[in-house]
């Protein structure tokens, strides 16, 4: 079993800069990717980003010149650094690991930006 656990959401103005950060608990040898998704009120939930076990990073269209995913392999952590928020990302923003085809999800953590 894997067990993510987010932090760092919050509220912040436009413009603002905020840190999210995944750790993973568990079973964590064998994950192979670990992504950010985001769900908006009455929107589909969506990629913003991703990174494989080899540290290689991808983008979902929202935040490619944005956002920036990297990992701390010691603490078994992903972290999301966003810049320039916009209030369309507010939402909230779960982690998701991959381990064996099995998809493992995080509680989530809100992001409101506000205008």
């Amino acid at each position: 079993q894997v067990q993510l656990v987010e932090s760092g959401g919050g509220s912040v103005q436009a413009g603002g800069s905020l840190r999210l950060s995944c750790a993973a608990k568990g079973s964590t040898f064998g994950i192979s990717h670990i992504d950010w998704h985001r769900q908006a009120p009455g929107k589909q939930r969506e990629l913003v980003a991703g990174i494989s076990s080899g540290g290689s990073p991808y983008y979902g269209e929202s935040a490619k010149g944005r956002f920036t995913i990297f990992r701390d392999n010691a603490k078994n952590t992903v972290y999301l650094q966003m810049n320039s928020l916009k209030p369309d990302d507010t939402a909230v923003y779960y982690c998701k690991a991959l381990k064996s085809g099995i998809n493992y999800w995080g509680q989530g953590t809100q992001v409101t930006v506000s205008s």
